[in-house]
């Protein structure tokens, strides 16, 4: 199987990002968007995927942390859809619920090449040091979208912190499970012959 990794640049006028990501990692993350907290969870979501990723982000935080987490989720989209390449192999469909103490995530996803998003929940406070809360579910929704998957996420709990980091490792593990390589499958996994 050839190396699964891909490397996507993307500048505007509101953020500059190189991301280089390999699906078939060991979970190793060199990660600066100058969001503290959105490094840990892009750390996070690297570590428990088993992802190697590399994303440095010089974003406009003087507005806000908005163009910064969404434009990372785009470029990291765009990075998985091309890593994944026509998908040959890939089990697909999978499903994950992963709890942090008190609170509990929830993730399926069919890697389909088809974008959809779902979500169901709130989270607890408005902001996580210098994240907005809502941003991770704008972040998950504009990764869905740029890699091409069909992504339902769900999260409760009491502390946004707990949630939101349940949430990234949710969708990292399911991620995971569901671009692994099934030896017994030829092909795309699909009847169409195409994803």
């Amino acid at each position: 199987m050839s190396e699964r990794t891909a490397t996507v640049m993307r500048e505007t006028a509101e953020t500059a990002i190189e991301c280089t990501v390999t699906i078939d990692g060991s979970g190793t993350a060199t990660v600066e968007t100058g969001i503290g907290f959105f490094d840990h969870m892009l750390t996070a979501f690297a570590r428990h995927g088993l992802f190697d990723l590399e994303i440095e982000c010089d974003g406009d935080l003087e507005i806000d942390d908005h163009h910064t987490v969404e434009d990372c989720a785009i470029v990291l989209g765009e990075a998985i859809d091309e890593a994944l390449g026509d998908r040959s192999g890939i089990v697909r469909y999978a499903d994950r619920r992963v709890p942090l103490d008190e609170a509990v995530a929830s993730a399926v996803v069919d890697v389909s090449s088809r974008p959809r998003f779902y979500f169901d929940g709130e989270f607890s406070q408005e902001q996580i040091g210098e994240f907005t809360t809502d941003m991770a579910r704008h972040f998950a929704e504009s990764l869905a979208t740029n890699a091409g998957l069909t992504l339902h996420l769900a999260v409760e709990g009491e502390n946004a912190h707990h949630e939101v980091e349940a949430l990234f490792k949710a969708l990292s593990r399911t991620l995971d499970d569901a671009t692994r390589i099934d030896d017994r499958r030829e092909g795309t996994p699909s009847t169409k012959g195409t994803l």
